[in-house]
């Protein structure tokens, strides 16, 4: 999925028919973040008739942590930065829940507009013993201390708060979404490309020369050592926790709590 994305957001880079770029997601939730072992994707990844060629390139091929590292660079992190730099005004429509690695997605659009019902979590350090995904841009959209908050709990960010931190710019209906969204879309493609283009740069410029940039590069690099660490400990090599680690069953977890600020 992440390959077909990544070359239908260029195809709208190159057409300069188009000023904005809407990425939602169908179903009862935006996304899920990471599949972690289903069918399909266990297909994909094993040598055989229905692997996927993104995983024969890459460091597909390599051994050890040289594999994993050149994999993840790829296709979650260096692609999630190049959208984030798309030379096009891009829009997330978002609803219902937004998990983990949905949020690397959401984050490379310049603005978010969410259904009424969406929540927003990242459950990787509690249900995988991870230190956050590979595009790791939580404390620039959380804040420091809710981004520590979030990812040593796994709790949910309601929505009313994603606005209120300034992550997110528009609450719709869930049932007016789409529309909502085309509406203030087409809003935004009045502005002359070249001065949209421009107010883009200088925002992402600004949170480069902040150190944005290179905090990015720094958590690629202690996520890929997370998973060594497990890959080390776990005799399958599996490089993520498992539930004899202390974790939760991920699989079995069921929902995460909101965070209630009055509540432990």
């Amino acid at each position: 999925m992440l390959v077909e994305f990544h070359e239908a957001f260029l195809r709208a880079e190159a057409d300069d028919t188009v000023r904005v770029v809407i990425l939602g997601g169908n179903g009862p939730m935006f996304s899920a973040g990471h599949d972690v072992g289903s069918k399909v994707q266990r297909a994909e990844y094993t040598p055989g008739p229905d692997q996927h060629p993104s995983f024969t390139v890459n460091g597909g091929t390599r051994q050890g942590a040289e594999s994993l590292m050149l994999q993840e660079w790829h296709h979650y992190f260096e692609n999630t930065r190049r959208w984030r730099n798309l030379r096009k005004i891009t829009i997330a429509s978002v609803h219902g829940d937004v998990y983990a690695a949905a949020l690397m997605l959401m984050w490379s659009c310049d603005l978010i507009v969410a259904a009424d019902n969406t929540r927003f979590t990242d459950v990787v350090g509690t249900r995988l013993g991870m230190c956050g995904v590979e595009y790791f841009a939580h404390p620039w959209e959380f804040g420091a201390r809710k981004t520590k908050e979030l990812m040593l709990t796994g709790d949910t960010l309601s929505v009313e708060e994603g606005h209120a931190l300034g992550m997110v710019s528009k609450i719709f209906p869930v049932d007016e979404l789409a529309d909502k969204t085309v509406e203030f879309a087409r809003r935004i493609a009045k502005v002359p490309t070249m001065a949209a283009l421009l107010v883009k740069e200088s925002v992402n410029q600004t949170q480069d020369n902040q150190g944005f940039y290179n905090s990015l590069n720094a958590c690629f690099t202690l996520h890929e050592l997370n998973h060594s660490h497990w890959a080390q400990v776990h005799e399958n090599k599996f490089p993520v926790g498992l539930v004899e680690d202390g974790l939760e069953d991920w699989k079995t977890a069921g929902p995460p709590k909101a965070a209630v600020k009055d509540q432990p």
